[in-house]
């Protein structure tokens, strides 16, 4: 899973310019995350990603970031699979210095980056990668908080006589503590994490975007086909050959496992 926080000289910015800012914070994002798992070094292929825009921490704060759950490995340009490394994805500074030299890029092309305290561009910016396995605890994770505000009711423990007070967890202790606000201050944290009217708050890039799903399909084959392979390398006998013991993802006449290159495009015109 990785994460991109916008750094705090932003956030007034991005609050008073919700739906353009928010789509920039996407996009750099995005494609920063793309740009360097193209890396050999690091993936070399073609990731796919799902994403989910959070604007809170659990205090009601403003606190504007993308999650994204990115699989462990890419499909490259020649039609191969390329696992990432156990554990590790990509290196964060190198990141966080694409994801910030693309976000300054968008906010110059929408005319809004001289608004800005020019010294966010010198300081460190925050991103987190940390492995989560098949993905499965990082989706329950993110899946309730998707159709959810950033306060439900069973958080709520006293409303009365102006003041309210609702529970939260801490991160660093995971200890429940209580925060008191007036009405009003509790009003204006909950309304700035109402997003723009059809805002979408969860999307997909790579592999995993509508524009891609070819490419998706080629992906699943291709580590079907993986997840067949036998522990042994070495190539069947050609008696297994002749007596049909072979697996079908092997080719009939030397044994030898099929990869897939990739689909044929369609030839234009009549057959003959």
């Amino acid at each position: 899973m990785v994460t991109f926080t916008l750094p705090a000289e932003l956030r007034r910015l991005a609050r008073s310019n919700q739906k353009t800012v928010y789509n920039l914070l996407w996009r750099a994002s995005a494609q920063a995350l793309l740009k360097l798992t193209q890396d050999p070094r690091f993936v070399g292929g073609r990731v796919g990603m799902v994403g989910v825009l959070y604007t809170w921490t659990r205090q009601l704060l403003y606190h504007p970031h993308v999650h994204y759950i990115v699989t462990g490995g890419g499909l490259s340009d020649d039609g191969r699979w390329h696992a990432s490394r156990p554990h590790f994805l990509l290196p964060e500074k190198p990141l966080a210095l694409i994801f910030r030299a693309k976000l300054r890029q968008e906010l110059k092309s929408a005319a809004l980056l001289a608004q800005l305290d020019q010294r966010v561009w010198k300081k460190r910016w925050v991103v987190d990668c940390q492995p989560v396995g098949s993905g499965v605890a990082a989706f329950k994770y993110l899946a309730p908080y998707i159709f959810r505000v950033a306060l439900s009711n069973n958080r709520i423990r006293k409303l009365e006589n102006g003041p309210v007070t609702f529970c939260y967890k801490e991160s660093a202790t995971a200890q429940v503590k209580r925060c008191t606000l007036s009405a009003a201050e509790f009003i204006r944290r909950f309304l700035q994490h109402v997003l723009p009217n059809r805002f979408i708050k969860v999307r997909y890039y790579g592999l995993l975007s509508p524009t891609h799903r070819h490419l998706l399909a080629q992906a699943r084959q291709l580590l079907a086909a993986k997840a067949t392979q036998p522990l042994s390398a070495q190539p069947i006998p050609a008696t297994a050959t002749r007596t049909g013991q072979v697996n079908a993802l092997r080719c009939h006449h030397c044994g030898n496992l099929l990869t897939l290159v990739g689909p044929l495009k369609p030839r234009g015109g009549r057959p003959p």
